[in-house]
């Protein structure tokens, strides 16, 4: 039985881009986006819960975000969960709905960011290069135990090649895309 698994392979650098995706996501731009509260747990019910589960979140305008909270008396320990989640938002309550505007970014603070994208994109890059490797190993044993041709290790590791070069592409492409949205071009 090859140990060489190329949906595999696929899969886990399909995943690595999706996560550098996920948390590019999380990164804050000059825009309202309904992601940035995604990594907010709020505490109800005795329990850590992520804010989408307790309230639904939207973007009516560009610079603000609306938080509908379903259960009034879940409505402080929504504001206060985003205060302390360290985006740098400032709730309004009205009623059930709490607004959030987001200010303007500074220069500093846009720099800043774009190069936490571009870490995350590092990141991503050194997973893809890790399923390589393991590739790479997995097919040379394959050709060690006699499972696989010289010409079909050549033929897999080519094709292994290929699959990494339009994963670090992907995950520099998403990287870039992010960066010039934070700096705001």
């Amino acid at each position: 039985m090859p140990k060489y698994d190329k949906a595999d392979v696929e899969r886990r650098m399909t995943g690595a881009v999706e996560s550098l995706k996920h948390d590019l996501g999380g990164l804050r731009t000059g825009r309202a986006n309904v992601s940035l509260l995604d990594p907010i747990q709020v505490e109800v019910y005795g329990a850590n819960m992520p804010l989408n589960q307790v309230a639904t979140v939207s973007a009516p305008e560009p610079r603000m975000l609306s938080v509908q909270v379903w259960d009034k008396s879940n409505l402080t320990p929504v504001e206060k969960a985003i205060r302390s989640a360290g985006l740098g938002l400032n709730p309004i309550t009205d009623g059930q709905t709490i607004r959030l505007p987001i200010p303007d970014m500074t220069e500093e603070r846009r720099k800043e960011l774009s190069k936490v994208a571009g870490q995350y994109a590092e990141k991503a890059r050194v997973a893809i290069r890790n399923v390589r490797r393991d590739a790479m190993d997995a097919i040379k044993t394959d050709e060690n135990k006699k499972e696989i041709s010289e010409d079909d290790k050549k033929r897999l590791e080519t094709e292994v090649q290929k699959l990494t070069d339009k994963a670090i592409e992907d995950a520099d492409a998403a990287a870039s895309t992010k960066e010039k949205e934070i700096l705001g071009q």
